[in-house]
């Protein structure tokens, strides 16, 4: 019993050490003063009308809700056929090229975001939008792999094979049989991949430029000379939009009927 209690109280310290910053995130995004403090004194909205005032933040905003997404989906209509190919088929160096695939996420963002500058924006010259999309698309890609990855090995391709015994085409069968079965995969890469590209420092800060800033780097250039409740305002927002962006994509994907 002493270590059971022993173990409750060190699963309580990290949970309050996980959430206590939330938590006086949001209250203090409530606060009068133009200070970030716990407690706060006096209830004021003014940090969120603060927050969808500032142009420059709402341009950001929507900018880095484009490239996420776009960046997103591009991975999943990438990631997912690479996934069940190397999931699926044997063939030369291919845990080379699952490491390959992979790489991303093991190399520091710094120098991910470097190197991306030095090929897209001074080797290929391009332009600074689509060289977001590129950035963005190849720091997602590993985590779709990855996750749908892992989904695809519990999967038994038995059924599969059946379904070409049956005169089923490949890529019918993909439709309607696999993708079905790995969908709680697709989801979670989506939400992981989608989150990580969103609130990326790295690489935004390294291939953003003159009208061509995402929401993160404006928020670093804003904490820099203005250290008020405004920022934990569009905190607490991005969190809540993370929530609704989950709640949509569990329903259109059906997952709360199948997990």
């Amino acid at each position: 019993m002493k270590r059971l209690s022993a173990l409750t109280v060190v699963a309580y310290s990290v949970l309050f050490f996980l959430f206590a910053p939330l938590f006086i995130m949001i209250v203090s995004s409530f606060g009068e003063n133009a200070a970030i403090q716990f407690p706060i004194e006096g209830f004021s909205l003014k940090w969120y009308v603060n927050a969808f005032s500032n142009q420059s933040f709402m341009d950001s905003f929507l900018l880095s809700l484009w490239i996420a997404l776009s960046a997103t989906l591009a991975a999943i209509l990438v990631g997912v056929p690479a996934a069940y190919s190397l999931a699926r088929h044997q063939y030369p160096f291919k845990s080379a090229i699952r490491d390959f695939f992979l790489s991303p996420t093991l190399i520091p963002g710094i120098v991910v975001g470097f190197s991306l500058f030095k090929f897209i924006v001074i080797q290929c010259q391009l332009d600074l939008l689509l060289g977001l999309f590129l950035g963005h698309f190849l720091i997602s890609l590993p985590y779709v792999i990855r996750v749908v990855g892992s989904n695809l090995d519990q999967l038994d391709f038995s059924m599969e094979e059946a379904a070409w015994t049956l005169g089923a085409s490949k890529i019918r069968t993909f439709i309607e049989i696999i993708l079905p079965n790995i969908r709680s995969g697709i989801f979670a890469s989506f939400m992981l991949a989608f989150i990580n590209s969103f609130n990326n420092i790295p690489v935004s800060q390294f291939l953003s430029g003159p009208g061509v800033t995402l929401l993160p780097t404006q928020l670093m250039g804003y904490i820099e000379y203005n250290y008020d409740p405004t920022v934990s305002a569009i905190s607490v927002l991005l969190m809540a939009l993370t929530v609704v962006i989950m709640i949509l994509i569990e329903k259109t994907l059906g997952l709360s009927k199948v997990m």
